[in-house]
């Protein structure tokens, strides 16, 4: 069974999806692919991982590096949860391309060669935003490529990091 419960963030409401494992979602309301893998039957009910994760977000937002992870509970294929392992090893204030993503697979499989493309795919269909920051990563030439929650929030979150350099080309 799943739980959800809701969070006004300053820069949108967001809903929070959890089971007995861990967070499971972190959607901007209204943002691509909002809500997916929630179970049709799911309840709003208060659990300890909605507090942690929330007293996170406030932190975030107060514009600090949380120093505590919440327990998460990735929902997606095995290369999906692959790739949304990288995205958690990215440093608060740092980016990642996708291509620096898809040589760390490529070289943990023992490629030669993994589709930059592929890694995109993934990172787009990342469910727990924020806390797996997809928001850091960014085109081969350094450019805001795209991201569910909307390019406006991806700026928003990297400037919060104090990241974002206005001269990066959108």
């Amino acid at each position: 069974m799943q739980y959800i419960s809701h969070y006004h963030s300053p820069i949108g409401d967001i809903l929070l999806a959890a089971d007995d494992i861990g967070l499971t979602g972190l959607w901007f309301e209204g943002q691509k692919y909002f809500a997916l893998h929630l179970d049709k039957e799911h309840q709003e009910k208060d659990l300890p991982v909605f507090t942690e994760t929330k007293r996170w977000l406030d932190i975030y937002f107060s514009g600090k590096e949380p120093d505590f992870t919440v327990p998460l509970h990735f929902m997606g294929t095995d290369f999906q949860k692959e790739v949304w392992e990288i995205l958690c090893s990215i440093p608060y204030g740092k980016t990642m391309t996708y291509g620096e993503i898809a040589e760390k697979i490529a070289f943990k499989r023992g490629l030669k060669h993994m589709s930059a493309q592929a890694v995109g795919g993934a990172v787009g269909h990342n469910p727990i935003s924020i806390l797996v920051p997809c928001h850091r990563v960014i085109g081969s030439n350094g450019n805001l490529t795209g991201y569910a929650g909307g390019i406006d929030k991806k700026i928003k979150l990297l400037t919060l990091e104090k990241h974002y350099c206005p001269l990066i080309a959108l």
